[in-house]
């Protein structure tokens, strides 16, 4: 793909401000747009120019990129009033965010009978995957498009990966991806402090899990940067956490599948989320387990009763 297409990006949150950096400093001629000013205008220079609208940007725009935090915001952001549907000069808009399969491929089907050509693409890899470059793309779209937006996307992660032609397909896959790292971080929070609990070093478990078969992403990344340091900060909210664990549970009742196991997850979470401060870190989520054993991971345990 030439790089004298102009880039839309809408959506400069913790993920979309680092991949539109990426797509920056990867010479891209760019158009952006974000509801909160003051990140707006911290981007500046000769092939960047600040929209005022998504449809400003729509109007300005070749390929537009959008990193959004729910389906409702999406919808409006690429069919409501000053929308993306509104721009005369997109001719493809790419969905970077976790929106679920009925909504994308509402909005798929709208776009489309205007004239844009659409790509379903949630990422995964959180924010230290955005700031380096290192995500994982999945998506659904007509094979011709994903080989020539391509390119683009490789800026912006270590792997780009087709799921199907439909639009929709991508979301379904990012849903059950979700579901899965959920549960994950769920319950290798309940491991860790039973360890702690029994004299053993959370560091030396984390190590221990991953070269064992315990490993996942929460053994890989969460763990030493976010809960041993006590730190809390991987980016990715407990409140998003839900929300896709929602959407996935809602494509199952839709296709009729029991979920035995994502049904407690789903529940877990909502106990996490209604008792959590609002705006807290998912990592926080050990903090439960913590409280009810009487153990705090990161700190040194004296005394195992």
């Amino acid at each position: 793909m030439s790089k004298k297409k102009v880039i839309g990006f809408i959506g400069l949150g913790n993920m979309g401000y680092y991949m539109a950096t990426h797509l920056i400093n990867a010479g891209y001629e760019m158009v952006l747009y974000d509801i909160n000013d003051e990140v707006l205008n911290q981007f500046s220079g000769p092939y960047i120019e600040t929209a005022n609208s998504p449809a400003d940007v729509a109007n300005k725009a070749d390929i537009l990129l959008v990193s959004l935090p729910t389906p409702k915001v999406v919808e409006e952001v690429a069919t409501g009033e000053n929308g993306i549907v509104e721009g005369s000069q997109v001719k493809v808009y790419i969905d970077l965010s976790t929106t679920g399969q009925e909504v994308s491929e509402k909005v798929g089907d709208i776009l489309i009978s205007k004239g844009i050509e659409v790509l379903d693409s949630p990422v995964s890899g959180g924010v230290p995957g955005a700031k380096d470059g290192a995500l994982s793309i999945m998506i659904a779209g007509k094979h011709y498009l994903f080989e020539e937006c391509y390119e683009l996307l490789k800026h912006l992660a270590k792997k780009v990966l087709h799921v199907g032609d439909k639009i929709g397909q991508a979301q379904v896959m990012k849903v059950i991806n979700n579901l899965l790292s959920s549960a994950a971080l769920a319950i290798t929070s309940e491991a860790v402090v039973l360890g702690v609990k029994a004299g053993l070093d959370p560091d030396k478990m984390i190590d221990i899990f991953n070269v064992s078969t315990g490993r996942n992403s929460a053994t890989e990344t969460k763990f030493k940067q976010s809960i041993i340091n006590r730190k809390f900060n991987y980016g990715f909210s407990t409140d998003l956490v839900y929300k896709d664990i929602k959407l996935c549970m809602e494509l199952a009742e839709y296709i009729e599948m029991p979920m035995f196991l994502g049904q407690h997850i789903a529940h877990f979470w909502r106990y996490v989320l209604n008792r959590s401060e609002k705006g807290s870190d998912s990592t926080a989520i050990i903090k439960f387990f913590e409280e009810w054993a009487g153990v705090e991971v990161g700190k040194k345990v004296t005394e195992v009763k």
